[in-house]
């Protein structure tokens, strides 16, 4: 028993096995390991450029600027892209800021091997992981791409040294930097899930027909200009391409004459305007059985975008094409006034607006005319009152679109189809707390209900008991309303050319 007992004792104790680093660990030791590597290797020329970069893209003022710029331009395809940049910027910088710096407290690298002249004059304070710079300049270029591979194109050289400039600096370990960046693309395409771009949208304005003629050229086509709509660059784009149409400048006055005049000698009828220059060549091309051209020329221009046509280039092509569909017309009638409406018609809240906000512009200004009106009309304790279908009704707005829009919007709603036989009626019922009721039919869907609204389809509308001298608006004008209106559809009453294939 003893021999066994000195035994164990010289016996000598099996290896204690240490367990290797964690996965985590190697990670975080290649990542110092790459750092250190940058941070010894000369980058030509970079001195100069990169850190400056790195300052100029604090607190997104870089891709603020790029994304103004953009807006600036007058094209809506830069435009679009300036706006998704910013809103996936938005998304991906709140991201970091909530979750990613605070999921993981990582001290930002040791600065001794980085030479003194790329160190930034103010280091960083937060933690290092993820990088919001890498992320806020990834996902602004991933949004621009995503409405235009060119622009993206452009851009995304800058955000790359932007990002390389993280690592350059000291201020970010390179896995940083490319966490940071993987969150960007993923917020830029999140947005998109939200809001579509224009490639994913369905192509409006269907069926197509093959009764209008193809003008090689522009022969035949006579294009009217209203002068004051401000796109004289789009205008000169297409008298270059379109040699052969004949172009009418409108400087003011009556426009129906002019269009008339142009209309009886014309294979084809053109507008460059807004939404209400345009509404009015429909009615004349209606008459005239002429196809319609519209090259976009106002601010809101929505017939124009939701036919696929934002630029000289889109109509050249269906011009020359001879590409065209057939679209719904909606129509409205009342003892007052009649007509025609391409976007939108409406009673209440709305038409008010406009009424106080061109009473007021010549006083204070176009924009503060917009709040003076806005505060006028939410204050007014006297909504609506209507009858609808054999019912009395208490509203703040009637809203009729022609064709079903997505929504109505903070921003400008779009349409699947330029021909679905229906209009989009919406009301918002009268009661206290107008402003939030209206919000909420705004932020509706189709075929939506709450207490505050309703959204049905139908293909014909009977309004009675209007008060006299109420207002009504249709695309963007204004004109007094009749005690009995009726509202009702057209089915592909419109030719109007746009492209086959959106760009």
């Amino acid at each position: 028993m003893c021999a066994d007992f000195f035994a164990d004792l010289i016996t000598p104790a099996p290896a204690v096995t240490k367990p290797g680093p964690s996965l985590r660990g190697r990670l975080a030791s290649l990542d110092r390991r790459v750092f250190e590597f940058a941070a010894g290797s000369n980058w030509p020329g970079a001195e100069r450029v990169l850190p400056r970069l790195s300052r100029a893209a604090n607190h997104g003022v870089l891709w603020f600027g790029i994304g103004g710029a953009l807006a600036l331009s007058g094209s809506p395809k830069a435009r679009r892209a300036a706006v998704r940049g910013i809103a996936s910027l938005a998304v991906a910088s709140a991201t970091i800021n909530t979750l990613g710096k605070r999921s993981v407290r990582r001290a930002r690298p040791i600065l001794d091997p980085v030479p003194l002249a790329r160190r930034l004059k103010r280091q960083p304070f937060t933690t290092s992981f993820p990088s919001g710079h890498s992320a806020s300049a990834a996902a602004f270029a991933t949004g621009v791409a995503l409405e235009s591979r060119g622009l993206g194109a452009a851009v995304a050289p800058l955000a790359f040294s932007v990002a390389a400039s993280r690592v350059y600096t000291g201020a970010h370990f390179p896995g940083d930097v490319l966490v940071g960046a993987a969150l960007g693309v993923g917020a830029a395409f999140a947005v998109r899930g939200l809001v579509p771009t224009r490639d994913q949208m369905p192509t409006p304005g269907r069926p197509l027909v093959d009764d209008v003629p193809a003008l090689p050229g522009g022969e035949g086509l006579v294009m009217v200009v209203n002068t004051n709509a401000g796109t004289p660059e789009k205008v000169k784009a297409l008298r270059d391409a379109l040699p052969a149409a004949e172009f009418v400048e409108f400087t003011g006055g009556d426009l129906v004459p002019v269009l008339q005049k142009a209309a009886t000698h014309a294979r084809a009828l053109g507008i460059s305007g807004g939404d209400g220059s345009v509404n009015t060549a429909a009615r004349v091309a209606l008459e005239h059985g002429l196809p319609l051209a519209v090259l976009p020329g106002g601010t809101l221009n929505h017939f124009a975008y939701d036919l696929g046509v934002e630029d000289a280039g889109d109509l050249v092509r269906a011009v020359q094409g001879g590409d065209a569909v057939a679209v719904d017309v909606g129509r409205f009638h009342s003892a007052e006034t009649s007509g025609i409406f391409l976007n939108t018609f409406s009673l209440g809240a709305y038409p008010e607006l406009v009424h106080e906000r061109e009473r007021w512009s010549a006083r204070v200004g176009g924009r503060l005319a917009d709040v003076v009106a806005a505060v006028h009309v939410l204050r007014r304790d006297h909504p609506l009152n209507v009858r609808i279908g054999g019912s009395d009704r208490k509203l703040w707005l009637l809203f009729a679109g022609n064709c079903t829009y997505r929504r109505m919007g903070l921003t400008a709603g779009r349409r699947a189809s330029l021909a679905d036989g229906l209009l989009d009626v919406r009301t918002v019922g009268g009661g206290r707390l107008p402003g939030f009721r209206l919000l909420a039919a705004a932020l509706s869907g189709p075929l939506s209900r709450s207490p505050f609204h309703t959204a049905t389809r139908m293909t014909r509308l009977r309004v009675d008991g209007i008060a006299p001298g109420t207002p009504l608006a249709y695309d963007g004008e204004v004109s007094p309303c009749g005690p009995v209106l009726t509202v009702e559809k057209e089915h592909e009453a419109l030719r109007v050319y746009r492209p086959l294939t959106i760009l």
